[in-house]
């Protein structure tokens, strides 16, 4: 059994990795539509190639050597070397503003923060930082879309749909498309290493490079589970559908749930069963037109499942309400058995679980059709700068590379780590381990620099190697089962509008159903008022745009 946390501790575990519980979930691209700053469509528009993909060749090899399609790259091990990947610092000495989201509370003042001193030192530049807490990010936002008080760098992260937020970019924003297309991200090696697939994910914006992605792994949405929980129920990877509801009944006793859930977008994981049943990661392109995972014929077959499961108490009875830190608490000490998060929640999951059981990353049950994964968007958010001169934008793009230096370098174990013997000490397995000055301070969620640069993410869990390779194998069974979302990069003036509110409609009907409040065949009302809504025009103009890239693109 863990000993008990507290809240603040738990908030550093969801920002540690388990974003996709604490923040809407990467559900559109860049908007688009309207007037101001000229259309943003990318049919019709003359596209800049992406960016030259060039890993970079400094550092430590790899003990899990990884691919060019995805499986990450995995060290049993904190390299004993490390490399230096700037020479110069590449600031200019001015002050920068900086502006992105956090997970986390408001970053110790610069004068009391040791990290964000030794950064700004280190990248030759003062920083002005503004980090947003999640829940005020939005409301944040449109102040500083309708204001004119730009930040020199802004971070778009988590997900979040922003209303014109392409018209906003696109007006605003420097269109980096020189600097970056083709062999011109050679000037800046470690974005130039940032794999083409978060390039994508990103997209374009009238047909030009307007951000940086901030790259993450291409596995999504995970059912995390209690090994030895499932395991003496009977749960087997793969195994048919009826046997998991089966066996998540039998572990759903003596005040013991199979599933817990947390209040977001993605109600009682409900997109990981949708399609682990066959339906589409959100959209898929068929046909020359768009088909979405709610219309989908077998999502009502994952609704009756959930319903049917809920019904049978194997969820958590507060999980329509829980918030996520006590969703987490109760993962951690047993009261539930499992839980759908983002990929990158793993490394938290193990720290906070003090080796209280066996962490699980499920395969998909079969339901009827071919097995398949959810591939996430390759990104956590991206970066725009503000419009200035070109030798700035040059300077300010070298701010960026520097955050972003590869695994294995110096600059890597600052930005990530901070500094030895103030903000943590290595174990006997020369692992950083950040003390309490560290878990206050450094990086991500709470003076969160990761979130507007970082490099390609390596599949390292210091003090698990085990778990690191037990991950590493799951990658290469997952990897082929893969499937994308076929809307990621494209423009939508309707979804761009009414995004947030279609996304809402969906996740109030599914609670709805899962729930017992109303029946699955109310669904078919809910899809109809979400086409109506908005979302028959989305998926029109999704099919445009996506002919039009790929006619671009021959």
């Amino acid at each position: 059994m863990t000993a008990p946390m507290s809240r603040r501790t738990l908030m550093r575990a969801i920002g540690a990795g388990g974003a996709a519980l604490a923040a809407p979930s990467l559900l559109t691209a860049c908007g688009g539509g309207g007037d101001t700053g000229g259309s943003v469509s990318n049919k019709g528009s003359k596209l800049a190639p992406w960016p030259a993909y060039t890993p970079v060749t400094k550092g430590p090899k790899p003990d899990l050597p990884g691919t060019a399609d995805g499986i990450q790259n995995g060290y049993l091990k904190y390299p004993g070397e490390l490399f230096k990947a700037y020479n110069d610092k590449p600031g200019d000495g001015s002050t920068i503003h900086m502006m992105c989201l956090t997970y986390g509370t408001a970053p110790v003042p610069y004068a009391k923060n040791l990290y964000w001193q030794k950064v700004a030192e280190a990248l030759g530049v003062k920083i002005k930082l503004t980090a947003v807490p999640a829940a005020d990010f939005t409301k944040k936002m449109a102040t500083v879309m309708a204001g004119n008080e730009l930040p020199d760098i802004l971070s778009i992260g988590g997900g979040y749909t922003l209303p014109r937020e392409a018209q906003f970019v696109k007006s605003q924003m420097a269109d980096l498309s020189e600097h970056l297309s083709g062999d011109s991200i050679k000037d800046y090696p470690h974005l130039a290493a940032i794999p083409t697939y978060a390039w994508e994910g990103m997209g374009r914006i009238g047909g030009g490079i307007y951000g940086v992605p901030v790259e993450r792994p291409k596995f999504q949405d995970v059912l995390f589970y209690n090994k030895e929980m499932y395991e003496k129920a009977g749960y087997q990877d793969g195994m048919p559908v009826a046997d998991f509801a089966a066996m998540a009944k039998k572990v759903s006793r003596a005040k013991k749930y199979a599933f817990g859930a947390a209040v977001g977008p993605n109600p009682f994981g409900y997109r990981t069963h949708a399609l682990w049943h066959g339906a589409p990661n959100l959209w898929q392109h068929q046909g020359g037109s768009f088909t979405t995972m709610w219309g989908h014929d077998s999502f009502k077959d994952s609704l009756e499942l959930m319903a049917r499961m809920h019904k049978d108490g194997t969820w958590h009875p507060d999980s329509a309400a829980m918030a996520p830190p006590d969703l987490k608490t109760k993962y951690y000490n047993g009261t539930v058995g499992g839980l759908t998060d983002g990929f990158m929640a793993m490394i938290g999951n193990l720290q906070m679980n003090q080796d209280a059981f066996n962490i699980g990353l499920a395969l998909p049950y079969k339901a009827g059709g071919e097995q398949q994964a959810m591939q996430s968007r390759g990104m956590f958010g991206y970066t725009v700068l503000k419009k200035a001169p070109e030798k700035r934008i040059k300077m300010l793009l070298s701010l960026l590379d520097y955050l972003a230096s590869p695994f294995g370098s110096e600059e890597f174990e600052l930005i990530h780590y901070g500094v030895e013997g103030t903000h943590f000490k290595r174990d006997k397995d020369n692992n950083p381990v950040k003390n309490e000055k560290g878990l206050t301070e450094v990086a991500s969620p709470n003076t969160p620099f990761t979130n507007i640069a970082d490099a390609p993410q390596p599949l390292h869990y210091p003090g698990f190697p085990e778990d690191t390779k037990r991950v590493h194998d799951w990658q290469k069974e997952t990897l082929p089962l893969l499937v994308p979302d076929d809307h990621w990069g494209l423009q939508s003036a309707a979804f761009t509008a009414k995004g947030a509110t279609l996304e809402q409609q969906l996740a109030d009907g599914v609670s709805a159903i899962v729930t017992g409040r109303k029946p699955v065949s109310s669904w078919d009302e809910v899809y109809k008022k979400w086409q109506s809504g908005g979302g028959k025009t989305a998926v029109e103009e999704f099919a445009e745009e996506y002919a039009a890239a790929k006619k671009a693109a021959k």
